[in-house]
């Protein structure tokens, strides 16, 4: 839940406010860069529940094409995770800390704040969403033969801002870079729900229904 962020707020962490990605972005720490990116990646309690999975077991980042090094095989407040970000042939080494998570009928996900090593100071959240159907921007629709449900979500939120001169440099080169990872992530995650979708029609047999949700992602100021 989001209350874990309390509890995963230790004092190692290299930057102000630890959890605040729980928070409503007007509280976030000032001079940080924001961002938020949501992006659709199914429909339905199945999609969302594969979505979720993905996420809390650190299989969409996997996926996404990063190292994650941690014995944890969910995520959980207080566990440590040495993400490997590779530019070129360099291997970058981005050591973090989990400082919340939230487990809800509709909305999972966690957050991880920056260690001292890290190329850059902040956090960055990843939380699953599924609307509620009929809410704005849902089309309505049925997935997988359970009824109209409403559209699943990956939202990537973040405040971030240099922590080393090689961060520093580059200008905005950062905040494009971590808009694409985001960005990334979205499609990815749509892909492994769509995957796991095409599996169960399969095992299903010829009954199986067709969904065609999903976007591109969108951003959000």
């Amino acid at each position: 839940m989001a209350g874990d962020a309390a509890r995963g707020a230790p004092r190692e962490l290299n930057y102000p406010d630890a959890g605040a990605t729980a928070k409503d972005p007007e509280l976030w720490p000032e001079g940080f860069r924001r961002l938020r990116v949501s992006t659709r990646v199914g429909r339905g309690a199945a999609d969302f529940a594969v979505a979720a999975d993905a996420v809390m077991t650190w299989r969409l980042h996997r996926a996404a094409g990063v190292r994650f090094g941690t014995p944890a095989p969910r995520a959980a407040p207080l566990v440590d995770v040495d993400v490997g970000l590779g530019i070129g042939g360099l291997l970058i080494h981005a050591p973090c800390r989990v400082v919340w998570t939230v487990d809800e009928p509709r909305r999972t996900g966690w957050a991880y704040g920056t260690l001292p090593g890290h190329p850059v100071r902040g956090e960055e959240a990843f939380v699953v969403v599924q609307d509620e159907a009929g809410t704005p921007g849902d089309t309505g629709g049925e997935a997988d033969g359970e009824g109209a449900e409403g559209a699943v979500r990956l939202e990537v939120l973040a405040f971030s801002t240099p922590a080393v001169w090689f961060t520093a440099l580059p200008g905005p080169l950062l905040p494009l870079f971590q808009r694409w990872y985001a960005r990334r992530c979205g499609r990815v995650l749509r892909r492994l729900v769509r995957a796991a979708r095409t599996a169960r029609r399969e095992a299903d047999g010829p009954t199986g229904r067709r969904d065609e949700s999903g976007n591109e992602g969108t951003e959000h100021p």
